[in-house]
């Protein structure tokens, strides 16, 4: 059970903390402890970050494929 809530979220994350990791060579799991711990402190912001975040990349990925497909005429 445990495995497939972990497999959903893998699946329908936005990949916020790994194109952060990746951007600022941490670790995956480094980030995600970072948003997990602050968003307790913070009250919820980092949580408001992690969507706006994630609408953008989203944006951007969709923009790219579109550009992809342009040039492929």
């Amino acid at each position: 059970m445990f495995q497939r809530i972990v497999t959903f979220f893998e699946k329908r994350s936005f990949g916020v903390c790994t194109y952060l990791a990746e951007r600022l060579n941490m670790s995956t799991s480094k980030i995600r402890l970072f948003f997990i711990y602050s968003s307790f402190l913070a009250v919820g912001f980092p949580i408001v970050f992690y969507m706006m975040a994630g609408l953008v990349l989203d944006i951007r990925h969709y923009i790219k494929r579109i550009r992809l497909h342009i040039w492929d005429l």
